[in-house]
């Protein structure tokens, strides 16, 4: 059976489907270090810290200030989305006595299953959480709580607490809860994340189904991992032993500081195998800030769609090698565009951090201040360029932009093959609009097909996509694309960018040249 990441209904009893979002975890982690004989010259790097003979008073210390989370969810019965009352009625013989008796209990079935008095059920979600304030507030998983009608807090001395939800974010998987203590409470701090190398040593406390105060222990396995959860994925990935219910819990360095939430689990069974994940306390520290203070995150905002920078793409522009964030469009009212950031243009860097690839570009974006002037170095025209962005503030809801009506022009233009690349190219034309459902106020040149077996074909283009520029160049005619790729390919290049609109988006897309592009009238 292929191991999966496993979503969490931590230890729990909950029958409604969660996202692909959950065990989520905590981890520890061990770190050995190599002690190198002193020589002339020779500088020794930073020991790692030896393991501890024993964690029992870290965590006699740590203990008291993580929870368990308990939330339950009333679901009323849902019997109208039944595709059928049963099993079909079968073939009796003429003036079977059976006949009737059968319909009778299908009827009762029915009734019964339509019954308006039929109880709603409870379902119960259990999770961990860790109090970061004495006056009761408390850090858990978004999905531990998602949904839920009733929240509630147990303390390690086993006292209950009623808890209301101060904020959630969706996105990193984080929310914060509200308690009302008799006396104020022990509470943990979070630590500086970015220290912790791979190696360190790391304690894990959480409630593995539903067991309640659990500690466990490893080493960070890992920095930095995209597991395909959201946009701003960096998790820390740990060895130490986490299991559903672990979701919410902390996960700690050797000076008891919280460093990571844990998250998720990668595992075949619901079970540990030691890949575990946690939220970097980089980020977390953040979101827990502004959900106090705010009830939402508040984000940077470019107003940018980007794409990966391919080995092909980064050939076709001139780059040495492939790195960077590529601008597939801009918002029309983004601070992008206030910018002259433009489609095709790729951010190097961002606020002087380096952009390794489009993964990074949106948690750096989203961790710069809002309203802040920020210097963005852009890869255009072969060279770099520096320009100055005001970073916004990520919309809740970002409109999409109504198509205008503008009529279509006459196109003095004749549609073409470039056979070489397997295209076959033509205007928009009205009729082509309506066959290909194009937006009125969509530019550039329509493919009409696509040969089999060629360069587009294995970029997946496909009849009814545009072409909209080539080599960062706007085109409105087939011949204006058939210029582009020929000045290409005597330049000795081995592959054209074109930037594709579909019904997807657009999309940068180099294509493969190859030594002889004819052109045919169509």
């Amino acid at each position: 059976m292929m191991p999966t990441l496993l979503p969490s209904p931590e230890g729990q009893i909950k029958m409604r489907s969660v996202k692909l979002r959950a065990v989520r975890a905590v981890s520890l982690a061990l770190a050995t270090a190599i002690a190198l004989p002193a020589m002339p010259g020779y500088v020794e790097p930073a020991a790692a810290r030896p393991a501890p003979d024993s964690f029992a008073d870290l965590a006699a210390r740590l203990l008291p200030a993580v929870v368990n989370v308990s939330s339950s969810q009333t679901v009323m019965a849902q019997n109208t989305d039944r595709p059928s009352l049963g099993p079909d009625l079968p073939q009796f013989p003429p003036g079977s006595p059976f006949e009737q008796l059968f319909r009778d209990f299908l009827e009762r079935n029915r009734r019964n299953r339509d019954n308006p008095q039929t109880p709603p059920r409870k379902l119960q979600s259990l999770g961990s959480g860790f109090i970061i304030d004495p006056a009761g507030i408390v850090v858990t998983n978004n999905h531990v709580i998602d949904g839920a009608d009733e929240i509630t807090v147990t303390l390690q001395d086993g006292t209950t607490l009623k808890a209301a939800v101060v904020g959630r974010d969706t996105k990193t998987d984080i929310a914060v809860l509200k308690v009302k203590p008799d006396k104020p409470l022990p509470a943990l701090a979070f630590g500086d994340s970015d220290k912790s190398r791979v190696g360190d040593w790391v304690l894990a406390i959480g409630n593995p189904f539903g067991l309640g105060g659990t500690v466990t222990a490893g080493i960070i396995s890992a920095r930095g991992r995209d597991i395909q959860q959201g946009p701003y994925d960096n998790f820390i990935q740990t060895d130490a032993p986490i299991n559903r219910g672990n979701s919410g819990g902390p996960l700690f360095n050797m000076d008891g500081e919280v460093i990571g939430i844990n998250t998720a689990i990668y595992s075949p069974s619901g079970g540990s195998i030691g890949i575990g994940f946690s939220i970097p306390a980089s980020l977390a520290k953040t979101v827990v800030e502004q959900l106090r203070d705010y009830g939402h995150p508040r984000r940077g905002w470019l107003g940018v769609k980007i794409q990966q920078v391919t080995p092909d793409i980064a050939e076709s522009l001139g780059m040495k090698e492939p790195h960077g964030a590529m601008i597939a469009s801009v918002d029309d009212n983004g601070p992008a565009a206030k910018a002259k950031l433009h489609n095709g243009d790729i951010i190097l860097k961002f606020g002087g951090q380096d952009v390794k690839d489009m993964h990074a570009l949106p948690r750096i974006v989203a961790e710069t201040e809002i309203n802040k002037e920020v210097p963005v170095t852009v890869w255009r025209d072969g060279k770099e360029d520096t320009l100055s962005v005001k970073v916004g503030e990520l919309p809740d809801d970002q409109q999409t932009q109504l198509a205008s009506t503008k009529p279509d022009q006459a196109m003095p233009s004749k549609p073409l093959q470039l056979s070489a690349l397997g295209l076959k190219l033509s205007p928009i034309t009205p009729d082509a609009r309506d066959k290909f459902q194009i937006g009125q106020d969509q530019k550039g040149v329509l493919i009409t097909d696509v040969g089999p077996g060629t360069p587009a074909a294995e970029r997946g283009l496909k009849p009814g996509d545009v072409i909209v520029e080539v080599q960062q160049e706007d085109v409105s005619t087939p011949a204006d694309v058939q210029d582009r790729v020929e000045k290409v390919r005597k330049a000795g290049r081995a592959s054209v960018l074109f930037l594709v609109q579909s019904s997807e988006g657009l999309r940068w897309v180099p294509l493969s040249l190859k030594p002889d592009t004819g052109k045919q009238p169509g």
